[in-house]
């Protein structure tokens, strides 16, 4: 696992919400599609889209913003369910904890928490079973521990 870990944290709740619609809309510059922007935009999908049902619908939102801005998903590139439905996991856990209630707060203390570490899934994952296409183009049980299985009937804001 890395060491140095310095994500860049969000300056006010509607840079987040504008992520999150942007990714809906397929509207985001690439560029602005990062590690962050991505646990951001889930925690946001999470916490205040009642009306996506982020398991069903998270693979064909993300697949089909990454074919908007020219990017390709096949075996090597572009959308990984098996790395997007373990920080689904991770952020669903992350919300059961924290005590943070503003979605500002709430994503920069993710995205400090372990959960926002970029090598989080490999603490479940080999590296060999993570990055393989299987891993890429479904979802692959982990071979190292479970992921956190939470259960909450809402995790919206109030």
């Amino acid at each position: 696992m890395t060491t140095d870990f310095s994500p860049r944290l969000f300056e006010r709740d509607s840079d987040i919400r504008a992520l999150g619609e942007g990714l809906l809309a397929c509207a985001l510059p690439r560029a602005a599609w990062t590690h962050e922007a991505h646990l951001a935009a889930c925690l946001w999908l999470l916490t205040e889209r009642p009306d996506i049902d982020i398991d069903a619908e998270i693979a064909g939102l993300i697949r089909r913003f990454n074919e908007s801005v020219g990017g390709v998903n096949d075996d090597h590139n572009g959308y990984h369910d098996s790395i997007t439905r373990a920080y689904v996991a991770g952020v669903r856990r992350f919300l059961s904890e924290t005590a943070e209630t503003a979605l500002m707060a709430r994503v920069n203390a993710l995205l400090l928490s372990d959960v926002g570490r970029r090598d989080w899934p490999l603490r479940f994952y080999s590296r060999e079973r993570l990055f393989s296409v299987a891993a890429r183009r479904g979802f692959v049980e982990p071979d190292l521990a479970p992921l956190p299985r939470i259960v909450i009937a809402s995790l919206r804001s109030q």
